[in-house]
């Protein structure tokens, strides 16, 4: 899978929050290594950005 380039340019809430929730997102999944990021080829960058996208998975900003 390739790096969700149209739905990163159609996204209207906080370009960073999701940045940030995906740059995350990518740490936890190459810490599993799952069967998800082998089918896709060990790009956990766009496999993140795909499940935020898609909201497969979902991110809230904890309030200190």
């Amino acid at each position: 899978m390739i790096f969700p380039l149209e739905q990163l340019v159609e996204f209207k809430d906080n370009i960073y929050e999701i940045t940030s929730a995906a740059s995350r997102r990518a740490y936890q999944l190459s810490k599993v290594n799952g069967e998800e990021v082998e089918e896709n080829d060990g790009k956990v960058v766009s496999l993140a950005a795909k499940q935020l996208f898609t909201k497969e998975v979902e991110y809230r900003i904890e309030q200190e």
